[in-house]
C-alpha cells in the first residue's frame, strides 16, 4: 500500500506543475532563430543580386519589346453596276505556319517532318538549294559531309557549311527521296517565314483527311495551324476578267518588280497583291486591314504576352460602271463580227461609255492571227491597240477650223475638188476624177464625208496659198496644230481612264520630209488612235464640249454584316480634263453634220443604213486606207451617241485591216451593239 501512495503522490506532482521546467519557450526561440536565419540570407541574395547583377537585370527589362502579328483577310468584291458579282473570293482550307521568336532551323526542320507525314505539298518548285540546306539541317548529315571534305581545317562553321553546300551541288549522286522532297518543300515555305509572320504551307486542296490527322497532332508542331486560305473565284464568267486583272498568289509572292515598294508599305513577301488593272489600280482599297495581334517579347526572346489588338477588316468593294450581261453580248458581238471578218483583219473593238458621266458600260475586243485566223478574247485591245481610223475624226478637225477662226458658222462653204500638190493628187472617196466637185459647207462635208474639205482646212490653218499642182511649202508647225485640236477632244493622249496600261497613240512623223502627210492627218489617216480615244471624242462632243475622263469604278462601297454589298462609303465624280473653247453656233454646225451623216437628203451621205436605228443617232463613219504585211486593206471605224437630242450613250468601234471590198461591217456591227444595249442597259422609254 506505500509503494502504491508514493506511485500516485508522484504522479499527481508533475501534473500540478513541480519542479519540472515546460520545453516550449525553447521551440519557439529556435523557430524565430530559424526565421531570421533566412530572412538575413534572402536580404544578403537579393543585396548580392542588385549589386553583381542590377545593371544585366534592368537591361533585360528594358529590352522587352512589343511586336505586332499580321495575319490576312479577305479581299473585296467587285460587282458590276446592276449589283451581280463579277469577283469573289472563294475560300480554302489551308495549312498555315507561324513562326515564333528565335526559332531555330533545327526545330522547322523537325516539324516539316512531323507535318510531312500527314500532308502533302507541289514539290515542282522545290529548288536544288532548298533541297541541300534541308538535307543538311539534319546535323548528323552534315557532320557526315564534312567528314569527305579535305583542306577544311581552320574553317569558320559558316565556311564548313559552304563547302559541303558545294559538294553536293556537284554531286550527282545526291537526290532525296519523295518523303523528303515533300518535308523539304515545307521546310523551305517555313523558313522563308519572319519571325511572328504567317506564311501558307499549303493553301488549297487540303484533304478532308489532311485535316484531320494534323488536327490530332497540332501539339506537336508547335507553329502550324488549320486556318482558310481565300482565291478570286469569277461566279459569272471571265468575259470581264481581262479588265479586272489578276492578284499574285501566296506561291508566287510580290511582283518582283515592285518588291521593295511593296514591302515598305508593310506587305509580306508571300501575300497577295493586285498586279494588273483594276486589281492594282484599287488596290489600296481592296486589299482590307490585316488582323493585329500585339505580343510582347522579352529579352531572352520569348513571348510573353499576347492581345488581340485589332481583328482585321475584309477588304472594300468596287462596282463598276460596266453591266456585265451587257458586256458579255458585246463581246460576244465583237467576236463574231470578227469570225466573219477573214482575209488579213486583225482584230475588232468597240467601247460602249456614258457621254455625260464618261462610264464605261461595256469594252470588248478579239485579236485575231491572220497567218492561222485564231481569234482570242482581248477587251483591252479597246484601249491600248493603236489604229489608223480614218473619217471618224473629221468631227475633231472642222471643230479645230472653227476654233482656230479659218471658218466660220456664217463662212464655211468650199468646192469639194481634187487637191493637186506637186503632182500627188489626193481626193474625197466620191471624187476621184474631179468629175463631182461639189460645193459643201462644214454639215456637208462631214455628212459626206469629204477628205478634200479637211484637206483644205489643214492648208488654211498653215496659211497656206493652195495653187494646183505647186509644191506643198507649208510649215511643220501645221502638225502641232492640227494634233492639239484633236488632243482637247481626246485624240492622241491619254484619256485619264482608271485602268494603267493604256495607249496614247502613235504619231507619225512630223519632219518636212512628210509634210503631205499633214493632209492624211487632217481627213484621219496618219496618226494611229485607240477606240477608248475615239469614244471620248464623241462623248466630248455629245456633252456639249465637255471632256471626261472615262471610268470603269463607280463606287466604293462596304460590306453587310451577312456579306452582302454594303454602303456607298464613296462615289467616282466625273473628272473634266477640259472643256472645248467653242460657241453654241459653231458645236450646232458640228452636231448638225454628224446627224444628217445618218438622216442627211445627200446623195454621198455615208451613215445611211444606220437611219433604222432607234432612238435616232448622230455617227461619222471612218475608212482608212491600210496595209499590212504589204497587203492592200482598210479600216473600217465608226463613233456615234444616241439619241441626238439629249445623248444617253456613245458607241465607237474600229475594225482594222479587212479586205479592200468590205462595205459595212461597221456600221452592221453598231446596229447589233445598240439594240443590245436598248434591251439590256435602258429602256427607250426612259430617254427624254
Amino acid at each position: 500500500m506505500k509503494n502504491f501512495y508514493n506511485r500516485v503522490s508522484n504522479r499527481n506532482q508533475r501534473s500540478s506543475g513541480g519542479p519540472t521546467k515546460s520545453q516550449i519557450p525553447f521551440r519557439l526561440n529556435f523557430l524565430f532563430i530559424i526565421v531570421a536565419l533566412l530572412f538575413a540570407a534572402l536580404i544578403g541574395q537579393l543585396a548580392y543580386l542588385q549589386v553583381m547583377y542590377g545593371t544585366q537585370f534592368k537591361a533585360e527589362v528594358n529590352s522587352t519589346d512589343t511586336t505586332i502579328e499580321t495575319t490576312n483577310v479577305q479581299r473585296g468584291m467587285v460587282y458590276d453596276s446592276s449589283g451581280k458579282v463579277l469577283v469573289g473570293n472563294k475560300a480554302h482550307q489551308a495549312i498555315s505556319y507561324t513562326k515564333g521568336v528565335n526559332v531555330l532551323s533545327t526545330s522547322m526542320y523537325d516539324i516539316a517532318n512531323k507535318l510531312g507525314r500527314y500532308l502533302t505539298v507541289s514539290t515542282s518548285s522545290l529548288t536544288p538549294r532548298q533541297s541541300i540546306d534541308y538535307y543538311l539541317t539534319d546535323q548528323n548529315r552534315l557532320k557526315a559531309v564534312e567528314g569527305k571534305l579535305s583542306g577544311t581545317k581552320g574553317m569558320s562553321t559558316t565556311q564548313l557549311y559552304n563547302k559541303a553546300l558545294s559538294y553536293l551541288q556537284n554531286d550527282s549522286s545526291f537526290k532525296l527521296t519523295k518523303t523528303q522532297q515533300n518535308a523539304a518543300a515545307i521546310f523551305a515555305k517555313m523558313s522563308g517565314a519572319y519571325a511572328l509572320s504567317t506564311t501558307y504551307i499549303k493553301d488549297s486542296g487540303v484533304s478532308s483527311t489532311e485535316i484531320a490527322q494534323i488536327g490530332e497532332h497540332l501539339s506537336e508542331m508547335p507553329g502550324i495551324q488549320v486556318g482558310t486560305s481565300w482565291s478570286r473565284d469569277y461566279p459569272n464568267g471571265s468575259s470581264i476578267r481581262s479588265i479586272i486583272g489578276t492578284v499574285s498568289s501566296e506561291k508566287t509572292g510580290l511582283p518582283s518588280d515592285r518588291v521593295n515598294e511593296l514591302l515598305a508599305q508593310g506587305y509580306s513577301r508571300n501575300d497577295s497583291v493586285g498586279q494588273s488593272y483594276l486589281e492594282q489600280e484599287y488596290e489600296s482599297v481592296l486589299r482590307g486591314t490585316k488582323a493585329e495581334k500585339q505580343v510582347e517579347v522579352a529579352g531572352n526572346n520569348t513571348v510573353t504576352k499576347e492581345v488581340k489588338k485589332y481583328g482585321g477588316q475584309k477588304g472594300d468593294n468596287l462596282q463598276l460602271t460596266i453591266n456585265s450581261k451587257f458586256q458579255s453580248q458585246l463581246q460576244s458581238l465583237v467576236h463574231s463580227a470578227e469570225s466573219g471578218a477573214g482575209g488579213y483583219s486583225t482584230g475588232t473593238y468597240a467601247i460602249v461609255m456614258n457621254p455625260n458621266t464618261g462610264g464605261v458600260i461595256g469594252m470588248a475586243g478579239v485579236d485575231r492571227d491572220p497567218s492561222t485566223g485564231k481569234i482570242t478574247t482581248n477587251a483591252l485591245g479597246a484601249m491600248n491597240s493603236d489604229i489608223v481610223m480614218g473619217s471618224v475624226v473629221k468631227g475633231a478637225m472642222v471643230s479645230g477650223a472653227l476654233m482656230d477662226g479659218v471658218i466660220t458658222p456664217s463662212n464655211n462653204t468650199l468646192t469639194d475638188k481634187v487637191i493637186n500638190v506637186g503632182g500627188v493628187k489626193k481626193s474625197s472617196w466620191f471624187n476621184h476624177s474631179g468629175s463631182a466637185n461639189i460645193t459643201v459647207n462644214a454639215s456637208t462635208a462631214l455628212e459626206v464625208s469629204s477628205n478634200s474639205y479637211m484637206m483644205q482646212l489643214a492648208m488654211k490653218e498653215a496659211n497656206f496659198n493652195y495653187v494646183a499642182g505647186s509644191a506643198l511649202t507649208m510649215n511643220t508647225s501645221i502638225f502641232a496644230k492640227e494634233r492639239g485640236y484633236f488632243n482637247q477632244f481626246g485624240l492622241g493622249v491619254s484619256t485619264g481612264i482608271d485602268l494603267p496600261g493604256e495607249s496614247t497613240g502613235l504619231k507619225g512623223s512630223s519632219s518636212y520630209a512628210h509634210i503631205g502627210n499633214a493632209l492624211d492627218l487632217a481627213f484621219g489617216n496618219y496618226d494611229a488612235y485607240t477606240v477608248l480615244q475615239v469614244g471620248q471624242y464623241m462623248s466630248t462632243i455629245a456633252n456639249g464640249g465637255t471632256r471626261i475622263a472615262p471610268h470603269v469604278v463607280d463606287s466604293i462601297r462596304g460590306t453587310t454584316s451577312t456579306g452582302k454589298l454594303g454602303a456607298v462609303k464613296s462615289t467616282v465624280t466625273p473628272k473634266v480634263l477640259n472643256r472645248i473653247d467653242m460657241t453654241t453656233a459653231e458645236k450646232q454646225l458640228v452636231t448638225e453634220g454628224l446627224y444628217d451623216v445618218v438622216h442627211g437628203s445627200n446623195t454621198y451621205k455615208t451613215g445611211g443604213s444606220l437611219s433604222s436605228i432607234s432612238p435616232g443617232i448622230s455617227a461619222k463613219t471612218g475608212t482608212a486606207q491600210t496595209y499590212y504585211k504589204g497587203h492592200e486593206t482598210v479600216t473600217l471605224s465608226l463613233a456615234s451617241y444616241a439619241p441626238e437630242k439629249n445623248p444617253q450613250v456613245v458607241v465607237a468601234l474600229a475594225m482594222p485591216n479587212l479586205g479592200v471590198n468590205a462595205e459595212d461591217n461597221n456600221m452592221q456591227l453598231a446596229k447589233k451593239i445598240y439594240a443590245a444595249y436598248w434591251k439590256t442597259v435602258q429602256s427607250k422609254t426612259t430617254v427624254g
